[in-house]
């Protein structure tokens, strides 16, 4: 027998692109967890169903294929749908998802509450497209935004950005930090794998996790890491990309090839931050960052540029980790060796992770769709 509560549920359908292994579609699988918790029913709708996070995806609720591949088809595909499934709520993420869902609710006429959620910051992310691109961007968003019914960054600095961009006041947006769970307990095997993959000194480990491409800024990593006076250090870069052979490039050409390990990408990766002394973050730009959440939930010191936008808020600007410039490889080399030379208080970057917990996410959520679906 159901539940009362169950049965006062909505039905809440997740679009991605897909469901490569990228921070924002893992945030949309958390999420869908704790929304299904909580007695709704979620169904994912992709416009193409692949990558690294669909298997698990699909043992945790239904998927919906489109089988598109642009997105100028999305919205008569996604019309259609709302039409036939009639779900309570969209939760839309990533431009331009973000702009033509919207539209797609107003073609097929439903009364579904559309919430939209960036996560980065899109004047930083889509600045090397060129004129008539950034044009359309500033368009799109300032039509489509307005026709969602709320609209949602995951950091201050994203909405402050995609504000400005859209021509829409800062208050016509939420504030919701992505969440990250408190990581599981990997068991041995796992822990041996991470083990396994380090480099055979036994000296201090330096570890990233993200996937290999420019704003990830590994290249910076390198080059700091290269000039760290730490001579026994081993360093791992866990994630993969296009990128990557560059980056083996540099690594070899810095004289470090042998201390650094491409691991690959892990769906897991909390072996490696429990087997890691320290953690680094280079980016030039990001949303949020929850790969520093994920490291401070391990108990593991930070060291991350002061990026636009997401690194500065999680630590506190600078209380629970060290910040550095953007792009300079003194000062980051510079700490990372105080970092692995200072005491941590584990305890203490372990309550900051619990300040993330999903479900802390999923109920200002779950508010914001009700008082949506009340307006409406």
């Amino acid at each position: 027998m159901r539940s009362e509560h169950r049965s006062n549920g909505k039905r809440i359908a997740i679009l991605l692109p897909d469901l490569r292994g990228g921070g924002a579609e893992r945030v949309c699988l958390i999420l869908a967890h704790e929304f299904i918790r909580a007695g709704n029913k979620v169904e994912i709708v992709l416009m193409r169903a692949r990558g690294e996070l669909l298997e698990e995806a699909q043992a945790l609720c239904p998927i919906v294929d489109f089988d598109i591949a642009r997105a100028r088809h999305l919205p008569l595909a996604l019309a259609r749908y709302l039409r036939r499934r009639q779900p309570d709520t969209l939760f839309v993420a990533m431009w331009p998802l973000t702009v033509l869902a919207p539209f797609a609710r107003w073609i097929a006429i439903r009364r579904c509450a559309v919430v939209i959620s960036e996560h980065n910051p899109l004047s930083i992310q889509y600045r090397a497209w060129g004129r008539l691109h950034w044009i359309a961007l500033r368009i799109s968003m300032a039509l489509g935004y307005r026709l969602a019914c709320s609209r949602v960054g995951v950091s201050k600095g994203v909405v402050e950005d995609i504000a400005q961009l859209s021509g829409l006041p800062v208050d016509a947006f939420e504030v919701i930090h992505n969440p990250l769970p408190e990581p599981a307990t990997p068991d041995a095997a796992a822990l041996a794998e991470a083990e396994a993959l380090w480099p055979v000194m036994p000296g201090r480990r330096i570890l990233t996790v993200g996937s290999l491409k420019a704003q990830k800024n590994q290249a910076l990593l390198l080059q700091a890491f290269a000039r760290l006076k730490v001579d026994d250090a081993g360093l791992m870069l866990l994630g993969s990309g296009q990128e990557e052979p560059a980056l083996r490039a540099l690594a070899a050409d810095l004289g470090i090839a042998d201390r650094v390990v491409f691991a690959g990408f892990r769906t897991d990766p909390t072996p490696f931050y429990r087997t890691a002394d320290l953690f680094v973050l280079s980016s030039d730009y990001e949303g949020f960052g929850n790969v520093i959440v994920e490291a401070l939930a391990c108990g593991i010191p930070v060291v991350s540029t002061d990026c636009p936008s997401g690194p500065a808020e999680i630590l506190d600007y600078g209380r629970y980790g060290r910040l550095v410039k953007i792009g300079d490889a003194s000062e980051l080399s510079a700490a990372m060796s105080s970092a692995l030379q200072s005491p941590v208080d584990q305890e203490q970057l372990i309550r900051r992770a619990a300040d993330f917990r999903p479900e802390i996410a999923a109920k200002r959520y779950l508010q914001l769709m009700q008082s949506t679906a009340q307006d409406g």
